[in-house]
This record gives C-alpha cells, sequence and structure tokens, in this order.
C-alpha cells in the first residue's frame, strides 16, 4: 500500500533524462526538485481553484447536512425511514451519470466552468454521507438535554445550534473532511463540468503535463505530492476526530 507513495516521491525527484533507465532506480541516483519548481510557478492557480471549490463544498454540505441529521434523529418526522434508504442509494450512483445529467443542465443555465457550479456538483456526493453520519451521532445526544432546552424556553433550532451541534462535534469534523477530500480529489465532474476554462481544479491541471507523445512524470508527480499535502495534514490533526466519528455512525442506530 505504501510503495506507490514511495514511488511517487521517488519520481518526483528523478530528473527526465533518467526516466526510461532500465531497470529503474529504486532510489534517485541524482535527485532533482525541477519538478516541485515548476509547481510552484504553474500550478498555484489550479490549487487555489481546488481550495475554493473543496471549502465551498464543505461549507454547502454542512449547512444541508446538519440541519436534515438534527430533523431525522431528534424531530422525527414521517418518512423518514424511506429517506434513509433513498440517501443509502443516492450513494451508489456512478458519478460519471451523475456528471452528464449536470452538464445537461448547466449548459442550459450558462453555469459550466464556474466554482460554485462544482461546490454544487461535489455537495451532491457529500450531502447523503455527511447526513447518515451527523444523524447517528445526533440520534445519541440523550433526549433528556433537549426536553431541558425546551423547559428554559428553547425552540428547536436554539436547541440545535446550542446543543445538538456541540454535542456531535466528532460527527461534523468527519462530515467536513470527507466532504473536503472528496471535493479536492474529484476528477469527473471538473472534467465533465469544466467545459475548457480557466477555473480549472489541481486534477486537471495535472493533465497539463500528460501530452500525445509527452509524458512529464518528474512534474506529475511532483504535482501529486505537493496535492498530498494538505490532505495529509488533514487527516493526522482530524485522526481521532474521525476515528470516533467514523466508529460512531458504524455502530450507533
Amino acid at each position: 500500500m505504501l510503495f506507490p507513495v514511495y514511488w511517487m516521491v521517488a519520481v518526483s525527484l528523478t530528473r527526465t533524462r533518467d526516466m526510461r533507465k532500465s531497470p529503474p532506480d529504486l532510489f534517485p541516483a541524482s535527485p532533482t526538485f525541477e519538478g516541485y519548481e515548476r509547481v510552484l510557478r504553474e500550478q498555484l492557480p489550479y490549487f487555489g481553484t481546488s481550495l475554493l471549490v473543496a471549502l465551498g463544498t464543505v461549507a454547502l454540505t454542512l449547512a444541508i447536512a446538519a440541519p436534515a441529521a438534527y430533523s431525522l434523529a431528534k424531530l422525527r418526522p414521517p418518512g423518514r425511514r424511506a429517506l434513509g434508504f433513498v440517501l443509502l442509494a443516492a450513494q451508489m450512483i456512478p458519478g460519471i451519470i451523475m456528471a452528464l445529467s449536470f452538464y445537461g443542465i448547466y449548459v442550459k443555465l450558462g453555469i459550466t466552468n464556474t466554482i460554485w457550479g462544482l461546490v454544487v456538483a461535489d455537495s451532491t456526493v457529500a450531502v447523503p454521507f455527511a447526513v447518515l453520519i451527523l444523524t447517528s451521532f445526533m440520534g445519541s445526544v440523550p433526549d433528556e438535554l433537549l426536553q431541558a432546552a425546551r423547559i428554559d424556553g428553547a425552540g428547536p433550532w436554539r436547541t440545535f445550534v446550542s446543543i445538538v451541534l456541540p454535542a456531535s462535534r466528532n460527527g461534523v469534523v468527519t462530515a467536513a473532511l470527507f466532504s473536503f477530500l472528496w471535493a479536492w480529489s474529484d476528477f469527473v465532474f471538473a472534467s465533465s463540468l469544466d467545459s475548457g476554462g480557466r477555473l480549472r481544479p489541481l486534477t486537471l491541471g495535472i493533465y497539463r503535463y500528460i501530452g500525445n507523445n509527452n509524458q512529464e512524470w518528474n512534474a506529475i508527480m511532483a504535482t501529486a505530492v505537493v496535492a498530498s499535502v494538505p490532505a495529509t495534514v488533514l487527516l493526522v490533526v482530524a485522526q481521532r476526530y474521525v476515528a470516533s466519528g467514523v466508529t460512531a455512525g458504524a455502530v450507533k442506530d
């Protein structure tokens, strides 16, 4: 599992003329940072677009999923079990089918190659998962706390904001992190809805190094290494929240 990661780093440090050696060197004999220099010089706009799309996806996902999960877990509306099944089924739809549907809608509305268009598309993948995770967490909040809040005069919204949401912190972090990672690594929606414009995320920025007769592996792998850094840092920082969130979402009803 770790060898591809190592190979990505090794190739990113390998000179272009050493790429076709047979057998290849397991360790770069003469490491170069040429690929990383190109990344910093050429890929920063793509990084910025990916960051905006990922943060926008997190914000939209939590804005929809957290109130929806609270309703399913504590307000218990009619049909909540059927809705839970629909959320599970929504995650089984292939991304390419959704991308083609979005493309037809976006072309008619004239919103291809927009950041918020990608945010909406990526959120359709993140919202069902986030609702399921947060419903499990919010369902574990004791009803006695909600009853005490109602006695003190708090309405449903105040109870949600002041009690249920803070008590579900681990679930919120888990949902936010997975939403960020999905949007950060998205390729299907980005390639389908970009329409050849300039607002390309990082996954499409890599393609500037891939041609019909030439693949610049040094720059490709350097871009991949740099793109992995934000995801790695987030996972390390939030790993205890993620572990708790995934576990709770798996065992609680």
